[in-house]
């Protein structure tokens, strides 16, 4: 029903793709912009686009991959002009047994990780693990080859093993075992 209401132009569809896709939308573009109020613009930019834009889509299925890849290429473009991004640089320490927030200092950690990453590859591995899209659909999204993101892939997440490796294990590790 939603394609068939794009392609009729019917505004109360702006709403039914807000409920159904804005959370995703405005989070994979957090993800990369590292802004919540850039990615709520993201998020409004790509609803209007699906609604100028949308009716071409031909699959059903089709809809929510598509608005991904809009919204990805919109954080994209504001990354590229150069918007001018605050980071944060946030130590995380490795929890205590029995910290309860040492899940919360994980996920701080891993959200610097993602954020120090270049936007091309902060964005394959957004819509890769955050959305679950499969690499075939994060290529087609980006723009790229499925060879392409699965090499961005597999760069971020080395990148992010060792943003995140405890720097005291590894003293202690012996070489040959780090790297068996």
């Amino acid at each position: 029903m939603t394609v068939e209401a794009l392609r009729r132009r019917r505004p109360h569809t702006l709403a039914d793709l807000l409920d159904a896709h804005g959370r995703e939308i405005q989070a994979v573009a957090y993800l990369i912009l590292r802004d919540r109020l850039a990615a709520e613009d993201v998020t409004i930019e790509t609803l209007l686009t699906a609604f100028e834009k949308g009716g071409s889509i031909r699959d059903e299925g089709a809809v929510r991959a598509w608005l991904l890849k809009v919204a990805t290429n919109k954080a994209l473009a504001i990354r590229r002009t150069g918007s001018r991004l605050v980071g944060l640089d946030l130590l995380s320490e490795r929890a205590a047994p029995g910290d309860f927030a040492g899940d919360s200092a994980s996920h701080i950690a891993l959200l610097g990780g993602v954020a120090d990453l270049p936007p091309a590859m902060r964005a394959a591995i957004v819509l890769r693990y955050y959305s679950d899209l499969s690499v075939e659909a994060v290529a087609a999204a980006l723009g790229k080859s499925p060879n392409t993101i699965k090499a961005q892939l597999r760069t971020a997440l080395d990148r992010l093993r060792r943003s995140l490796a405890d720097p005291a294990a590894d003293a202690a590790t012996p070489r040959e075992t780090r790297h068996a």
